[in-house]
């Protein structure tokens, strides 16, 4: 059975239409990247698997059940989201955000269980810190450690590897690959073409809404498709560390 299924899902707002007939089945235990250029449907797709944005047509599962009548807190045991925007209301304590994920846990081994987190995203030893007193970086890796102390069957994280450092973008993605080899179904959204062709097992390529590519790295990101959806020339390069994008702006400088 499939963490998540879509099948056709459409969305439109205001008349037009920003996810248009998009279909997308994880298994549990891969990785998954979305990619795609700005204003893509990326965000919509993944909102739209957990019931936060209204199908006009199609439809959306989580382990088999439709989205649509789940209640929120079935929602929750079966999927955690992080979402792109990194807002944080008030400045809680680094650990207190981490142990919310771990809402299913007596207090005790909520903090437990955010402290290990925050060692896992290498922020040990800063569960007392405000988060607002926190660079943007940090406050990423905090929420982080939040979507990975749920413990759910599928994660989905909206640009993770956005505002981090190298180190941190690379810790990041080894993490979501650990949280597969445990059995979790992962999707993630991602600009980095070269991180997401290494790091993830398939990819689904989005163009004004569309699916337009979908399979292993190698095949998602073939030439015609990099031409297609982000007016790249380019192609991926094998390396002993997993493959490279080589590409340059179509008409662009050379």
């Amino acid at each position: 059975m499939s963490a998540l299924f879509l099948r056709d899902a459409t969305v439109r707002r205001g008349g037009q239409t920003v996810l248009d007939s998009a279909s997308l089945a994880v298994e549990p235990g891969e990785v998954v990247g979305v990619v795609g250029p700005n204003g893509a449907g990326k965000t919509t797709l993944l909102r739209a698997a957990l019931g936060l944005a209204r199908l006009d047509a199609g439809r959306a599962e989580l382990a088999g059940r439709d989205v649509a009548r789940l209640t929120d807190p079935e929602r929750a045991r079966l999927a955690a989201y992080l979402p792109q925007a990194r807002h944080v209301g008030w400045n809680m304590a680094a650990g207190r955000v981490a142990s919310l994920g771990a809402f299913h846990l007596p207090a005790a081994a909520a903090r437990a269980a955010a402290a290990a987190a925050l060692a896992r995203v290498g922020m040990s030893g800063l569960e007392d810190r405000g988060v607002l007193e926190m660079s943007g970086g940090e406050r990423a890796r905090v929420l982080l450690a939040r979507l990975l102390v749920t413990g759910a069957p599928l994660l989905i994280a909206d640009e993770p590897a956005a505002g981090l450092d190298p180190d941190a973008q690379l810790l990041a993605l080894e993490l979501f690959r650990e949280e597969a080899a445990r059995g979790a179904a992962v999707v993630l959204t991602l600009h980095d073409l070269g991180l997401a062709a290494r790091f993830c097992d398939r990819l689904a390529v989005l163009s004004g809404g569309r699916v337009v590519a979908a399979g292993p790295a190698a095949e998602a990101l073939q030439p015609d498709i990099l031409g297609q959806a982000f007016s790249l020339d380019g192609r991926l390069e094998p390396t002993p560390d997993g493959p490279i994008l080589i590409a340059r702006r179509r008409g662009g400088w050379s």
